[in-house]
């Protein structure tokens, strides 16, 4: 009697498991097409870009990947100067501005100085201002 329960209740949750599955795939379906608008297809030359797109891979995968390798081996490690980065978000941490406030180092840079006018310059009969008051 246990036996067929538990059978009935593993059978019970197949069911379920298969009965959610088939309404999840079938729900994209519920959204039906949608119209050509060419306002809104796109920039024309998005063809072009689907057409040479598998040249670029082919040439990532045949050309640029077993250049970067033979790049990353002496002597061209040192010819070329490649900075071997062990972890990903080291580059972007160093690329990224930083969102907290951090004080800024002094680099030694001298403040501009104060302009001050020389002591024999008159002022007061210049065309923008007229006679200083007592």
């Amino acid at each position: 009697m246990r036996a067929e329960k538990a059978e009935d209740s593993r059978m019970n949750a197949r069911g379920l498991l298969v009965a959610l599955v088939l309404v999840g795939v079938a729900l994209p379906a519920l959204a039906g097409p949608t119209r050509y608008n060419p306002r809104r297809a796109g920039h024309p030359l998005r063809v072009a870009a689907y057409a040479a797109h598998p040249f670029g891979v082919i040439l990532d995968k045949l050309i640029f990947h077993p250049a970067w390798w033979i790049g990353q081996h002496e002597p061209f490690h040192t010819l070329f100067g490649v900075q071997s980065v062990l972890e990903d978000d080291v580059e972007v941490r160093h690329a990224a501005p930083t969102l907290q406030s951090e004080p800024q180092p002094d680099l030694g840079v001298a403040p501009e100085p104060v302009l001050e006018p020389a002591p024999d310059a008159d002022f007061e009969d210049g065309p923008l201002n007229g006679p200083l008051p007592d």
